[in-house]
């Protein structure tokens, strides 16, 4: 599977409803999952919060959302990742090392609950981005 680059947007317990409201513009099927479901919840209340969900268009396009714990800081207006995944290991690792430099590395790459690898980090810039490689074995930090 080729490497895509889509916008990942964060809301405060209303995810599942923006998605659906833009499934309802531009069509296509939204997949979801909860914390509950990879037992990723710190607290019994966020259980039934969208921990990931991904809508994908018949023209093509995606979207992808999830929740904010609340325990987790949230800013209004600031709620949009760059979301950066694939199969391709060596080029998204490669993508994960430059990105870091200079930045701020919030969760490293490293294998995650739904097997893949996956790290959160922000740019020297301030931009956060989501890298997900598919499948991958622990995958090196840089």
């Amino acid at each position: 599977m080729p490497s895509t680059l889509n916008p990942y947007l964060n809301f405060r317990a209303s995810a599942r409803e923006a998605m659906d409201f833009y499934q309802s513009v531009f069509g296509g099927e939204v997949q979801r999952s909860t914390f509950a479901e990879y037992q990723m919840a710190q607290d019994p209340a966020d259980n039934d919060l969208i921990m990931h969900s991904q809508l994908t268009s018949p023209a093509g396009f995606t979207l992808m959302a999830a929740d904010v714990p609340a325990h987790m800081d949230f800013n209004e207006g600031t709620n949009i990742s760059i979301s950066l995944s694939g199969d391709d290991e060596a080029e998204l690792t490669g993508y994960w090392e430059k990105l870091v430099d200079g930045g701020t590395v919030v969760e490293q790459l490293a294998k995650a609950p739904w097997g893949d690898s996956f790290g959160m980090a922000v740019d020297r810039f301030g931009i956060q981005w989501l890298v997900n490689i598919a499948g991958a074995p622990q995958a090196s930090a840089g």
